[in-house]
C-alpha cells in the first residue's frame, strides 16, 4: 500500500485528488492536523513519511516546501512553479516515447496546466514534425468551466442567483497568462501564442483550439494530413486519441463540457484545406489537473497507468 500526502488538500485540485484516492485499497492517505497545515516542519515530516507527495499549493509555497524536502522524496507539483524548471520532469506521459520512463524514474514531476495541456497536445506534434515553424505566432482560444478558477470562482458562480455571470468571459487580456511559459518551452516555440482563455457558466470541461491556414504551414497541409500526424504521434495512447468526427448526438456543435467527468482527451480536426481548426476536448479537472496528477502518480509507483481514471 502506497502512502500518499496531499499538501494543500483544501484547494480544488487537492480535494479532487483526495476524493479519487479515498476509495482505492492500494492507497493510504496521510492527513495532517488542520492547525499544522501551514507548519513547514509538520508538512516535511509527512513528506518524508510518504511514498508520493502532491503539492497543491500557490507557486511560492510550492517552491518553498520543495526546496526543503529531501532529494529522495517523490513529489508531484500541481502548481505553475516548476513546469519549466530543468530539474523537474514535465508530467505529460504522451509527450515523447521516453517520457513515461522519465516520470517513473524521477523524484520531481511537474503536472501540466489545464490550458497548457490542450495547447501542447495540439502543437507539439506539429512543431516536431516540421509542419509549423518555431517562429510562428499561433492563435489559441481555450474555453473552460468555472471550476478552473478555484474555490473563489466556484463560489462566485454558484452564488450568482441573478445570472450576472451567465455570459462567457474572456480573461488574460494582457497576453501574459501564467501558462504561456510552459506552452512555449514544452512545444519549443520561440514566440508566445496569441492566447484567449474564456471562462463560462458551467462547472467543468475544456475545449482548446488553435487555428491553422495552409499558408501558415511550412509544407502543404489539409485536414487529412493533420489527422494522420496525430494518429502517428499518439498511437495506442490510453488517455489521448484522435476522433474522426463528433458523435452524432452532438451534431455540428462542440460543447465545452462534452468530456466533463472524464480524464482522457480527444483531438478533433475540422475545416477545409484553406482554414482549419484543431481542438482538444478534455476536463479541466481531469486531464487538465487531478486526473493528470493521478496518471503520473500511477506511473511513478509502477502501477497500471489508467488505474482510478475515467475514459471513454
Amino acid at each position: 500500500m502506497a502512502k500518499v500526502f496531499i499538501d494543500g488538500q483544501e484547494g480544488t485540485t487537492g480535494l479532487k485528488i483526495v476524493e479519487r484516492l479515498m476509495d482505492r485499497p492500494d492507497m493510504d492517505i496521510l492527513f495532517i492536523d488542520p492547525e499544522n497545515r501551514k507548519d513547514p516542519e509538520a508538512r516535511l515530516k509527512k513528506i518524508k513519511e510518504a511514498d508520493i507527495t502532491f503539492l497543491c499549493l500557490p507557486d511560492a509555497a510550492s517552491r518553498e516546501i520543495a526546496a526543503l524536502a529531501p532529494e529522495e522524496s517523490r513529489i508531484l507539483d500541481t502548481s505553475t512553479a516548476h513546469r519549466t524548471h530543468s530539474d523537474w520532469v514535465y508530467g505529460f506521459p504522451e509527450l515523447a516515447p521516453d517520457q513515461r520512463r522519465k516520470i517513473r524514474e524521477s523524484s520531481r514531476v511537474a503536472v501540466p496546466g489545464c490550458h497548457a495541456s490542450g495547447f501542447i497536445a495540439l502543437v507539439k506534434p506539429l512543431v516536431e514534425r516540421g509542419i509549423i515553424s518555431d517562429e510562428l505566432v499561433l492563435s489559441c482560444t481555450s474555453l473552460t468551466g468555472y471550476s478552473g478558477g478555484g474555490k473563489k470562482m466556484i463560489a462566485e458562480y454558484e452564488q450568482d442567483t441573478d445570472g450576472k455571470l451567465r455570459a462567457p468571459r474572456m480573461y488574460g487580456l494582457s497576453q501574459e497568462h501564467k501558462h504561456l511559459p510552459e506552452m512555449m518551452s514544452i512545444c519549443g516555440l520561440k514566440k508566445a501564442p496569441l492566447f484567449f482563455p474564456v471562462v463560462s457558466s458551467y462547472y467543468s470541461g475544456m475545449v482548446t483550439t488553435i487555428s491553422m491556414s495552409g499558408q501558415a504551414s511550412r509544407v502543404a497541409i489539409n485536414p487529412e494530413i493533420l489527422k494522420e500526424i496525430y494518429r502517428e504521434f499518439y498511437p495506442g495512447q490510453p488517455m489521448i486519441r484522435l476522433i474522426e468526427n463528433l458523435p452524432e448526438q452532438e451534431g455540428a456543435m462542440m460543447a465545452g463540457d462534452r468530456l466533463s467527468g472524464r480524464d482522457d482527451m480527444e483531438i478533433l480536426v475540422t475545416g477545409n484545406p484553406d482554414r482549419m481548426a484543431i481542438s482538444a476536448s478534455f476536463d479541466n479537472l481531469g486531464k487538465g489537473a487531478s486526473g493528470a496528477a493521478i496518471q503520473c502518480m500511477n506511473i511513478m509507483l509502477g502501477l497500471e497507468e489508467t488505474l482510478g481514471l475515467v475514459k471513454g
